[in-house]
Order: structure tokens, then sequence, then C-alpha cells
């Protein structure tokens, strides 16, 4: 990611405030309102601070490209790794198809 791990990232005050300030409406509207009301009005308020603490870092991320990178750089590492592997694999079907052939 183009940001630290989420532990690393501090939440911006704007968002702690509004934060808080949904939370307040939410108890205010319990000791105002009747119930049902004041429920409506709690569950509308948390899920509104829900969605902001959702979409605060919405766009940051990696763009198509560097995960593409990425993807590539793994691809190309395990490539690596496993080239020994590949040439006994081949010198294998080297010496099957020989001896297929001599076969013949």
């Amino acid at each position: 990611m183009t940001q630290g791990s989420p532990s690393s990232r501090r939440v911006p005050p704007l968002l702690a405030a509004g934060a808080v300030v949904g939370i307040a409406v939410a108890v205010g509207a319990f000791v105002l309102l009747d119930p049902i009301l004041a429920s409506f009005v709690a569950i509308v308020a948390l899920v509104a601070v829900a969605m902001a603490v959702a979409a605060h870092d919405w766009d940051n991320h990696e763009s198509f490209e560097e995960r593409e990178l990425t993807r590539a750089r793994k691809r190309q590492e395990k490539w690596e790794r496993n080239a020994g592997a590949r040439a006994k694999d081949r010198a294998r079907w080297e010496a099957h198809q020989a001896r297929k052939t001599a076969q013949d």
C-alpha cells in the first residue's frame, strides 16, 4: 500500500470529531426523544459515522500498475527459484525423448 500499516496510521481529527458528534447525537436522542424515534436517530447517526470511517481512506491504495509490478516481481522470483527444477525436468524429458527415438 502507499501508506503504512493500519496500526501506524493516525485517525484524522475531523473523523474523530465526527465520531464524537455522532455518538453525542445518538445519546442525546435517547435523552430527549421517544425511544423508538431515538433508535432511528441513533442508527442513522452511527451508520453515517461508520460510512465516514470506511470512506476516509478510500483513495489511498496502489494503482493497477503498482500491483502488477509487484506481481511480476513475485513471478520472476519464483521463476528464478525454480530454475534448477526446470533444468532437471528438461534433462529428464530430453533423455526420455532420446530413449524413445532409439527404440523406434
